[in-house]
Formats: C-alpha cells, sequence, structure tokens
C-alpha cells in the first residue's frame, strides 16, 4: 500500500498523530471514518497523486496509530474541535498552511469543524456519505433508530467497551477481499487494542454532547462553510433513503455546495475507489490556484 508515500508522526498539542503523505502539487487531506484508519485510502490515494496532488492521509485522534489524550468524562479530548486542530497542526508540519480536504464518515464530522472553526485554512472540502450531526439528530425517526441504533449504544458508559473487545471480528466484520489484504490487516490490528476502542466510542460520545453543542453555537450564530463544498452520497447505502436529498440539507450550512451519489456501499473509498477519486479530481482541480501552489 501507498508505494512512494512517506510516513511521520506529528505532535499536535496532547496528540501524536501518524500520517501518511506523497505526491507534488495542490495538498488534500483524506480524513477516514469509523472504524477504519488511513489506510482505508490505499486504493484513491494514488490516483490523486497522480493527478497532481500532495496527498496527506492521517489516523484521526486515538484511531489507528494516533494517540489522544486521557478519557475524560465531558469527552473533549476527543471532539470533533480538537482533532481538527490536529488536521491544521500536521499540514502545518508538513508546510501547508491551506489544503483542501476530504471527509468521510466521522471524517466528514471532522471536516466540518475544520471548516468553520479554520477556514482561512481551507480551499475546498468535500463531505462523504455525512451531513451534520446535528441533522441527523433533528431527524430521528424509527426508521434511523433502528438502522443507526449504535450512536447511542455507543454512547453508553463501559458497556459498548466490554461487548466490543470481547469479539472485534464478529463486532466490525471486515472482509479482506474488498478491503484489501494489508488495509485489512493493519484495521484487525488496530480494533484489537482496546484503547482504540475507546478512543473510538469517545468520538461518539462526543459526537452527541460536546460536538452537538458546537454545531448548534454554529448555527445561533448563522455561521455557514464559504469555501466552496461537494457533498457524495453512496447510493447503496441508506443517508439518501434515511433523510431525502443530502445535497438540499448541505445547503443549509455552505454557500456554494454540489455533488452526487456514487454507486458504492457505506466504505466507498474501498468499494469505488475509481469514481470517488475522479469525482474528487473534478473538484479539487480548480483549487490549485487558491491553493497557492
Amino acid at each position: 500500500m501507498f508505494e512512494g508515500f512517506e510516513e511521520v508522526r506529528v505532535q499536535a498539542g496532547e496528540a501524536s498523530i501518524f500520517v501518511r503523505f506523497g505526491g507534488k502539487g495542490p495538498p488534500v487531506v483524506l480524513l477516514h471514518g469509523h472504524p477504519r484508519t488511513s489506510a482505508t485510502w490505499h486504493r484513491v490515494a494514488p490516483l490523486l497523486v497522480e493527478a497532481g496532488h500532495t496527498v496527506v492521509c492521517p489516523d484521526l485522534r486515538g484511531y489507528g496509530r494516533s494517540r489522544g489524550p486521557r478519557f475524560t468524562t465531558d469527552h473533549a479530548g476527543y471532539c470533533k474541535r480538537a482533532v481538527a486542530r490536529d488536521v491544521v497542526a500536521v499540514m502545518r508540519h508538513l508546510g501547508h498552511p491551506r489544503f483542501a480536504l476530504a471527509g468521510h464518515d466521522r471524517g466528514g464530522a471532522v471536516a466540518l469543524r475544520l471548516v468553520l472553526d479554520h477556514p482561512e485554512a481551507v480551499s475546498g472540502a468535500a463531505f462523504l456519505d455525512c451531513l451534520p450531526l446535528t441533522e441527523h439528530l433533528s431527524r430521528i425517526t424509527v426508521g434511523f433508530a433502528t438502522q443507526w441504533w449504535h450512536w447511542f449504544f455507543f454512547a453508553q458508559p463501559d458497556v459498548p467497551e466490554r461487548v466490543i473487545t470481547a469479539d472485534p471480528d464478529s463486532w466490525y466484520r471486515g472482509d479482506p477481499d474488498v478491503m484489501g489484504r494489508e488495509n485489512y490487516d493493519e484495521w484487525q490490528q488496530a480494533i484489537r487494542n482496546p484503547d482504540v476502542v475507546r478512543a473510538m466510542l469517545e468520538d461518539y460520545r462526543a459526537g452527541l454532547s460536546i460536538d452537538r453543542q458546537h454545531e448548534e453555537a454554529d448555527r445561533a450564530a448563522g455561521a455557514r462553510i464559504t469555501c466552496p463544498a461537494m457533498a457524495l452520497w453512496s447510493l447503496q447505502d441508506d443517508l439518501e433513503e434515511l433523510h431525502g436529498d443530502p445535497l438540499a440539507i448541505w445547503r443549509r450550512w455552505a454557500d456554494d455546495v454540489r455533488g452526487h451519489g456514487i454507486d458504492s456501499g457505506h466504505h466507498m473509498a474501498e468499494q469505488a475507489p475509481e469514481a470517488l477519486a475522479c469525482a474528487l479530481t473534478e473538484f479539487l482541480q480548480p483549487k490549485a490556484a487558491d491553493a497557492g501552489l
């Protein structure tokens, strides 16, 4: 995986972030979702390098080989605001004060927080199979609660850790043929680490508490995404089925947003890498001049 890429560990305040990076040209950060690591991008990242980009793939705080601070009852150490600061620190360390980014799933929540908290750093943002957390929570239906029950299970204290670590293979059910063997092996190592499992749960606990509060404050203040934005969603998953047109929802947050569905299951970087890379390349190419490169 990631032939020609370098690996580095960046100290970002209270967090230690594992990063893969490679290529030359306008920088783009790829933020993975739950329960993956940066290896989920192993098919997409080389295609973006071929298209003329510097590609940076970090493990989010607490996921994979990245580590965060001690766990606290307010979950602040794993809130999206803290993780967004990690990304900014990583990119400055690599010499990229301004960059584009794409976030999938929970990485999309980090991307939203980064755009709102650090608008000067972002030239464009793509949100993959996700909505703002508060948009999900304001649309809770029986269907949502039935299909996305894990959000609320993960928020419970102590019990999820015991359930998941008792048999992580049965809980997460990865497929090496779909994921790619090296990606699968790296992911297997991560989900067998109790500290990683706890950090991934803290991500969800923060989502229903401090992250929700941050988004609600943004809405009350009229904060908006001012850079160009793109939303892509999986046609074989349930985002559109549960909530309707994702673009209509993202337009509540963004001044300039476009996008479309991708013929894929939820993990589109693994299941439809060519289609995803093509969409990202088309979106990112006009950002070259804006990125200052």
